[in-house]
């Protein structure tokens, strides 16, 4: 492996590290807006809106060549694309709402075991032992992360009745295959349509299929009541929807996507974090051990990188 190619899967693995960062401040933004008394349901359309907005602003001046895609493109990202998204919307808050923040958390962290399994069909990458081992670890550990909360929390969760529970186990299952779904996606659809023309067209699909979907399920978005929930929702449209987005996309064009999926399960660990310094939110032993056991996946990723194959980076269009 020459040095250049080193250098560029390294910097595929920090940019999906970096994803994975910013995706964990999701969780106190968006305690803070259920404080300010935003409808939960209406989050993620709002921040897709602003988000949408931002994209095709910088388009229209910059980049104009965004809004130029063919038939199939179409098809598949504001399609796909655009249906996994909306899919992720409203099935997490689903999961959230039946099996708590926790429970749904860890049902989303499946996914890189997903993302191994179909890899190999879809996009002929390896699925070796290590590999597999490896995302397996790492959902493990998630899941302790998220679900080592207090005693008292814990509590709270098992009193969740059954018929709930099992809507919110199907919930958050749902969104780990539509974040599965998307990361295989990207892989082939970035080095084809690249990454800004991927975000856009996704990100509009999503918000088209929501706003026709919600208001038909009785549940139409309700604009956040505060100027200060404003904020918060233009800071989870400019980091999760658009900073993370990019960093996600950018890793994939450089590294497998199996590899780009364990490694953005850095999120529960920095959600976990800031919900620590942030909201007083402390872990249980056995989220401990999770936090360390994700931390030790990605590390065990990194080194490996340095004794994989070469996958060339592939250029954007």
């Amino acid at each position: 492996m020459t040095n250049d190619h080193k250098s560029s899967r390294v910097i595929g693995y920090l940019c999906a590290l970096g994803a994975g960062s910013v995706w964990g401040t999701t969780g106190p933004l968006s305690t803070k807006l259920y404080a300010e008394g935003a409808a939960i349901t209406g989050i993620g359309f709002w921040r897709l809106i602003l988000g949408t907005a931002g994209l095709a602003l910088w388009a229209v001046l910059f980049q104009r060549d965004v809004f130029k895609v063919d038939r199939k493109g179409l098809l598949l990202m504001g399609g796909l694309g655009g249906a996994m998204v909306a899919l992720f919307e409203v099935a997490y808050q689903f999961g959230i709402a039946g099996a708590g923040v926790a429970g749904a958390a860890a049902l989303l962290y499946t996914a890189p075991v997903m993302v191994a399994l179909v890899a190999k069909p879809l996009l002929g990458e390896r699925l070796t032992p290590l590999r597999f081992a490896l995302a397996v670890v790492v959902m493990i550990g998630a899941a302790m992360t998220v679900t080592g909360k207090a005693a008292a929390a814990s509590a709270t969760q098992s009193a969740i009745p059954l018929p709930s529970l099992v809507v919110g186990i199907f919930g958050g299952l749902l969104a780990a295959v539509s974040y599965a779904t998307t990361t295989v996606l990207a892989r082939w659809t970035v080095p084809r349509y690249g990454s800004y023309r991927m975000l856009f067209w996704e990100a509009l699909g999503g918000v088209v299929i929501l706003a026709v979907v919600l208001p038909l399920a009785g549940h139409a978005p309700a604009p956040p009541p505060t100027s200060a929930a404003w904020l918060y929702v233009l800071a989870l449209a400019a980091g999760g929807v658009v900073l993370a987005n990019f960093l996600f996309f950018a890793g994939v064009r450089r590294i497998e996507a199996t590899l780009t999926a364990v490694a953005a399960t850095i999120e529960p660990v920095i959600g976990a974090l800031l919900a620590f310094l942030l909201l007083s939110q402390g872990l249980t032993l056995l989220g401990w051990v999770g936090l360390l056991m994700v931390v030790g996946g990605v590390a065990a990723g990194y080194l490996r990188e340095g004794r994989d194959s070469v996958v060339a980076v592939q250029p954007e269009p």
